[in-house]
Order: C-alpha cells, then structure tokens, then sequence
C-alpha cells in the first residue's frame, strides 16, 4: 500500500484513550491502525482496527511485520494497551496478579517498542508515545501495584528518550490524572482479599467514583498525544488538565503537606 501520510499504530485502541488518540490522529491526517486483542473494528470507525497481543511475542511480531510489509515503516507509535486493578492494599493481590499486570502494562510496552526501534532507527525518524499515569509520579495509596507499573512507564520512556534521540527518534510519556472512561469500569479485583482492608477499600473505592463524576474525558488525553507527535522540539513529559497542576504540586509543596494532602483526599486517617 503506497501513502504518503505518516503511519501510527495504537495499541488498546478499541475503547476509551486508545480509541480517542486513534480518531484524533486519523482527523489529523495520519495512515492510524489500532489494535485490540480481537481486533474488531466499530462500524464508522475512521481507522482500521488488528488483532495484537501484546504480552505474546508472536503477536506482536506478526502485526508489525503486517505494517512493515504494506508500508515499509510505522511513524508513530503509541503505547496505550493496558489495565488496572480496582483499589485495594497491595497485598490483596498474589504475585501472579502482581506479574500479569506489570506484563500487560510494562512489559507489553517493551515488546512493542522493541519490535518497532529497529525500523526507525534505519530510517532515521519515528516518534513514540507512551500512556502513563499521574501515579507514575504521585504514588496512590490501594493503587500500589498500577502505580508501580507507571514508574516503570516513566522511568523507561526517560531513559529510552536520552538513547534515541541521535538516531531521529522521540519518546514521550503522557501522564493523565483521573480520566473518564470504561478503563475504570472494567478493572480486576484483588485476588486475595483480607477483611482488614475491606472497610477503607471500600471508603476509596467511593472516593474514586466521586472524583471520576467530574473527570475529563479521554479527549484530553488524545489533545495531548496529538500535540507530542507533532511538535518540533516534543517534551519528554506531558502531564494533561489536573495532572499538571498535580506535578506542580509534587515538585514544589513540602513532602508533609503533600503527603497529608493526598490523605485528606481519600478520606483516610492521618
């Protein structure tokens, strides 16, 4: 398939984030291929839709050799495919819930950037976006383990950034507060629950459906991933809407207040 417009591929594009950053760079003119564990495309969709996996290396190479033998090239990608658990302490949660979601949420991530570098690095340009969080910044307590997975995200996506840059290549991590979406209707629960944490588990949990009432939409975060691909001099970090306010914070109040701030919020005990 010969285009002249610039190829993206969006990973955990058949919802919320995924599906907003998706129509948001088709609007703005790119080639855009979401994926989906299924891959099934939504009728008036303005993108096409594969199937991907992306804890399973084979299907992560099978799509991106699928690209590359119709294009030649993948432009842009951006790392949005993952999940959450529903708030709870960290140890109602076995190990092997531990590792499924540091597989999908960092390791996913890895796999795709590891299959795509190559072809970007020969052809001397590419940009990545990688969706991280603002608890990869701001830890949130009974959300220790998503919060650990967007360290990881943040960490990377930094390191990653320094390495590439000389061979033509950007990396972003975009780091989005609360956003309203099914993402947080579908989370997992704990597979080891412990009744000591059930009353201020579920007194979080009320907490977190409050604040979601009023959250932005994913089209915030889409603004954002489009503004990162596009720009001249990309940032490293984009914190979108409350996020931004919240680095602000987590950067210059003192550690006590902030530490009792975050506290106060979720109704917990000081």
């Amino acid at each position: 398939m010969t285009t002249t417009a610039k190829i993206a591929l969006v990973t955990g594009a058949s919802s919320g984030i995924g599906q907003a950053i998706a129509e948001r760079l088709a609007g703005a003119g790119y080639k855009v291929y979401g994926t989906s564990r299924r891959g099934t495309p939504t009728a008036g969709q303005p993108f096409e839709m594969l199937p991907l996996d992306v804890t399973r290396d084979a299907s992560v190479d099978a799509a991106v050799e699928s690209l590359m033998r119709w294009h030649g090239r993948i432009d842009l990608l951006v790392n949005n495919a993952g999940f959450g658990l529903a708030p709870a302490g960290a140890e109602e949660s076995s190990l092997a819930q531990t590792q499924a979601i540091f597989e999908t949420n960092f390791f996913g991530l890895v796999r795709m950037t590891r299959a795509i570098v190559p072809s970007m690095r020969h052809h001397g340009h590419g940009r990545i976006i990688n969706i991280g969080s603002v608890l990869g910044f701001l830890p949130m307590p009974y959300m220790a383990l998503y919060s650990a997975t967007k360290h990881a995200v943040a960490g990377y996506s930094e390191s990653l950034d320094h390495e590439l840059r000389t061979h033509g290549i950007r990396v972003s991590v975009v780091e989005p507060a609360y956003i309203n979406t099914p993402f947080d209707a579908n989370q997992l629960e704990p597979d080891a629950p412990l009744e000591t944490y059930r009353q201020v588990r579920d007194g979080v949990r009320r907490r977190v459906k409050e604040v979601l009432v009023g959250a932005d939409g994913p089209d915030v975060v889409a603004d954002i991933v489009l503004k990162a691909a596009t720009a001249a001099h990309p940032k490293t970090h984009y914190a979108p809407g409350l996020a931004g306010r919240m680095r602000l914070l987590r950067r210059f109040a003192p550690a006590r207040v902030l530490d009792a701030g975050v506290r106060k919020d979720l109704r917990l005990e000081a």
